[in-house]
């Protein structure tokens, strides 16, 4: 029954029921299969170099081919992924991309060759998107009054998943092998399978004749959508241009040389750890007031934030302006997927979504080259203060680009 005592209609009932559900699954598969996609990263040269690779150049180079293959090869099917979820079904894409990951992970932990490392990794991720498709799930079966703050708690899991993986690479080789990481990953991801092809319930999905079409053709104003793939991507470049420089820019601010890995380990974790505990508080208070103010205030408390990075005097100012960040940069994603998802029809929303996710694998591609750019020829501080800017420069632009009418 309705609140007025009307009977609720049958496609009202299935995401009045389970929505909540869903949203928790999705949150643990997307956890999983971060995990498994960054755990490798502080064992990663040692398996180049148990895969044959001798020379220490090389193994430098073949761990970052390695590890980005799956950034790359995932950035390239993602809107695909979001069009057939739009065409067959969400839940479909998730099973595939927990079945195809948890196959990936396992095979992995098989390599015999760094080749073979390096086309797995891009296996996994033309495979993967559990993340990436568990956003287009909760954004389109949430209620529209709770979808920020669902989206906020998917992120903080996502972000969770990233902070947690290296830490989960450290510990498990040296008590079970290298490759048995893997397989353990893989293990865990299968789960996730098990979960979401038993427990995730998705709407009843009108003919496929009412699906078919779609693209930007079909969304009446698509300003909205546009500032947005803009904005996540800006996102993304900026947090990438920083992250490569921090440790030497706290080489040199710690006097102590032997510190500085744990003081930058600290600033990059205090950043994933603010955006955890903001994003779904961030989420709740756009629920109530509206994405476009918080991705305006979230893009200006950014800018702002970033000019004393470039003036601190001492580590421990870093880590906390880095904090302070993180907090501020929570509320973006999620708030980004609200807005797609308010401006588009229901039958692009994923197509649009996996653009987005596209679009912030850009900018993870763009920031660190412009961060080493910046960097090398002008200063680590002008890193900061040129990211600064651009940050200031969306915030305006999201300003101006939103629809006269909608909700802030």
């Amino acid at each position: 029954m309705t609140r007025d005592g009307s009977a609720a209609t049958t496609d009202e009932a299935p995401a009045e029921a389970y929505w909540r559900r869903n949203l928790a699954v999705c949150v643990f598969g997307s956890f999983t299969t971060i995990v498994a996609m960054t755990l490798l990263l502080p064992f990663l040269p040692l398996y180049v170099e148990e895969l044959g690779v001798k020379d220490q150049a090389a193994i430098v180079q073949w761990s970052g081919v390695a590890f980005g293959a799956t950034f790359f090869s995932a950035a390239l099917v993602a809107p695909l992924w979001g069009r057939l979820a739009d065409l067959y079904g969400r839940k479909l894409m998730l099973i595939r991309a927990s079945l195809g990951m948890a196959v990936a992970m396992s095979l992995i932990g098989l390599a015999g060759n760094v080749w073979q490392l390096v086309g797995l990794r891009l296996l996994a991720g033309l495979l993967g998107g559990y993340a990436s498709g568990s956003t287009v799930l909760v954004a389109t079966q949430t209620p529209k009054d709770r979808s920020a703050w669902a989206l906020g708690t998917l992120a903080s899991g996502i972000m969770a998943g990233n902070l947690v993986g290296p830490l989960v690479g450290g510990v498990l080789p040296p008590l079970i092998g290298i490759r048995a990481t893997f397989f353990a990953a893989g293990g865990v991801i299968f789960l996730a399978f098990l979960a979401t092809l038993f427990l995730i319930r998705e709407e009843p999905r009108p003919p496929r004749s009412a699906r078919a079409g779609g693209g930007f053709s079909s969304i009446p104003d698509k300003r909205p959508a546009l500032a947005m793939l803009a904005t996540g991507m800006l996102l993304m470049l900026a947090v990438m241009s920083v992250e490569p420089i921090i440790t030497v820019y706290v080489a040199e601010l710690t006097p102590d040389p032997a510190r500085v890995t744990l003081i930058a380990g600290l600033a990059m974790s205090a950043t994933a750890l603010g955006s955890i505990l903001s994003a779904p508080r961030l989420g709740r208070l756009a629920d109530r007031i509206g994405p476009w103010t918080v991705i305006t205030a979230s893009l200006t408390a950014s800018a702002v934030l970033l000019v004393p990075q470039a003036l601190v005097t001492s580590e421990w100012q870093l880590v906390g302006l880095r904090f302070l960040m993180g907090l501020a940069l929570g509320g973006l994603l999620p708030c980004i997927a609200s807005v797609i998802r308010h401006s588009v029809p229901d039958r692009v929303a994923g197509t649009m979504l996996g653009y987005s996710t596209s679009s912030q694998y850009v900018g993870q591609v763009l920031g660190p080259l412009l961060g080493g750019f910046v960097g090398g020829h002008i200063g680590m501080r002008a890193v900061f203060l040129g990211t600064a800017v651009l940050m200031a420069l969306g915030a305006a632009g999201t300003a101006l680009a939103r629809p006269k009418g909608m909700r802030a």
